[in-house]
C-alpha cells in the first residue's frame, strides 16, 4: 500500500483529467469528479454515476445534477506500491470512467484494454 495525502491525490486526479486529449475533453458535459475513501461494500477504483452523453435527449435532459465520477483513494492506494503506480492507476481509472460518460460499455473497455 502506498500512502499519499488527500491534497496530492486530488492534484493527481486533476492532472489526469487535464491530460485527456483536448478534442475529447471539449465534449465532456455536466460532469464533476470527486474523491472518496472507498466504495461501500465494493472494491472499486472509480465509479461513474449519471446519464451518458449517448442517452441524453435535449427534450428530457435539463435541470439535472451533474454526472459524477468518484475516485476511491484508499482502494487505489491499497493496490499501488509507489507514487508512479498511483499516477498510472488514477489515469487509467479516469479514462475508464470518462469513457462511461461518453457511453462506452465495460465490455468495449475490456476490448480496448481500459478495464
Amino acid at each position: 500500500m502506498f500512502e499519499i495525502s488527500n491534497e496530492r491525490f486530488e492534484a493527481l486526479a486533476s492532472e489526469a483529467l487535464d491530460s485527456l486529449p483536448a478534442e475529447l475533453a471539449v465534449h465532456i458535459e455536466n460532469l464533476v469528479v470527486v474523491v472518496d475513501d472507498e466504495a461501500k461494500g465494493r472494491s472499486l477504483f472509480g465509479l461513474y454515476e449519471g446519464i451518458p452523453l449517448t442517452k441524453r435527449d435535449p427534450m428530457s435532459y435539463s435541470a439535472v445534477l451533474p454526472d459524477r465520477i468518484t475516485l476511491y483513494q484508499t482502494t487505489i492506494c491499497r493496490y499501488c506500491s509507489s507514487e508512479a503506480e498511483v499516477i498510472a492507476q488514477i489515469r487509467k481509472t479516469v479514462i475508464h470512467e470518462v469513457a462511461h460518460h461518453f457511453g462506452i460499455s465495460d465490455p468495449r473497455l475490456h476490448e480496448l484494454g481500459w478495464a
